[in-house]
């Protein structure tokens, strides 16, 4: 298990990690996720002992390893950059740690094996890196690091170098590592798809600070504020500026744009008269043919047609709304459209992005 307790970095008179407090379960596959700069990078490195630690306590398994050197951790580190021996052969650079360690061939050629096999490299051993795609060469570098059995694997934006074909592949073949070996993964992505796909808990950092930190759906379903909200879901979640009006008998949502949208279900009678931002994801918007049934009107702005489903930019007078609706709409930029949103769906966010009701 790792533990950060009131974890703090600074580069100069820059704070970069400003306080940071998370677990990670012994057998977890925690993604670091967050804009760049944000301090998930550093983080990574802090727990690798790339860095040092400024503030706070860094626990591995109870044991306070601030000043433990890297290499005495147990703990394996894959890069963003493959950072592969070019003279050396698959075989030889899987199995480098270990020669490093003098151990003996024989068993050293096992291991090898076992490794290759898994990642399914056995047919490349004798080839050099040059010689390898993008994701067979990802798959060697994580070879390496799994071949010492480490405790713990940290992932630096290992597929960030990939096109989009291999690294749906990669998520697979992490996914597999994982159930097969069951290691404590930490994992540093930019994109929220292989954090929402492979995580067991996101940790969601913004300039240096957690925002959220919880389950994958828990994240998507109940973000804290408007960061978490329009970070987490691909494509991001709607925030349209208004007010909360009415009485403690009901409440609406008031929209800048002048339409107004019903808030049965939530309890905001203590925000009545205050502004607020309304989150509603791209899936709980659908146009619909009778006006009796729609929240309000538009205008479509970009149709992207993807066979099965369709995405709509709609221009409501002030904000544009991406309405995700499923199936093929043969709808062209410049029609009319009606929608109807999601009552149930709403997420209410105060004037400081903190939410009020979900």
């Amino acid at each position: 298990m790792i533990k950060l307790s009131g974890v703090r970095k600074s580069f100069g008179a820059v704070e970069v990690i400003q306080g940071v407090d998370i677990e990670v379960e012994d057998g977890e596959f925690t993604v670091f996720v967050g804009p760049s700069g944000c301090g998930k990078s550093t983080l990574l490195r802090m727990i690798a002992g790339l860095e040092s630690i400024d503030g706070g306590d860094l626990i591995l398994n109870g044991k306070r390893i601030n000043d433990v050197p890297p290499d005495q951790r147990g703990i394996a580190m894959v890069f963003q950059s493959y950072a592969l021996y070019p003279h050396m052969t698959v075989g030889q650079n899987i199995g480098f740690s270990l020669d490093l360690k003098k151990v003996p061939k024989a068993e050293i050629a096992r291991e090898v094996g076992r490794v290759a096999e898994l990642l399914q490299l056995s047919d490349l051993l004798d080839r050099r890196p040059a010689e390898l795609s993008g994701g067979q060469r990802q798959r060697v570098a994580i070879g390496r690091a799994i071949i010492k059995r480490p405790r713990v694997i940290l992932f630096d934006e290992p597929l960030s170098n990939l096109d989009a074909a291999l690294r749906v592949q990669m998520r697979a073949e992490l996914q597999n590592l994982h159930q097969e070996l069951r290691p404590t993964i930490v994992y540093v992505t930019h994109d929220q798809i292989e954090a929402m796909t492979m995580a067991t808990r996101i940790v969601v950092l913004n300039k240096g600070k957690v925002e959220q930190w919880d389950t994958p759906i828990a994240l998507y379903t109940d973000p804290v504020n408007t960061f978490v909200a329009s970070f987490i879901g691909s494509p991001r979640m709607n925030l349209v500026s208004g007010s909360i009006a009415g009485d403690t008998a009901g409440q609406v949502f008031k929209a800048d744009a002048g339409w107004t949208a019903r808030l049965d279900g939530h309890s905001v009678a203590g925000a009545i008269g205050q502004r607020a931002t309304l989150g509603i994801r791209p899936e709980d918007i659908r146009p619909v043919d009778d006006v009796a049934q729609a929240d309000l009107s538009g205008a479509i702005a970009i149709v992207e047609r993807l066979g099965a489903e369709t995405y709509l930019n709609v221009r409501d007078g002030q904000d544009t709304l991406l309405v995700r609706a499923q199936g093929d709409l043969a709808l062209s930029p410049g029609a009319p459209v009606q929608l109807a949103l999601n009552h149930s769906a709403f997420h209410l966010f105060d004037q400081s992005g903190r939410v009020i009701a979900a």
